[in-house]
């Protein structure tokens, strides 16, 4: 009986190991989210790109040849 309870003392609980998983990747993709915004705000404070003006509507539609 002891080994059972101190066996289920010590065993993670399932729940608890899957929301430290969750909590990781929301960190994860948070850092990966600012890494991005910095690179677009470097990308838009280049020299020599002109300022482009495009809606959704034109990212989603299928290039012409």
């Amino acid at each position: 009986m002891a080994k059972a309870l101190l066996g289920y003392v010590a065993t993670p609980n399932v729940h608890q190991a899957r929301e430290a998983q969750l909590r990781r990747r929301i960190a994860d993709l948070e850092a990966e989210v600012i890494r991005l915004k910095h690179e677009n705000d470097e990308l838009v404070a280049s020299p020599g790109l002109a300022p482009v003006d495009l809606s959704t509507a034109d990212l989603l539609e299928p290039a012409t040849s």
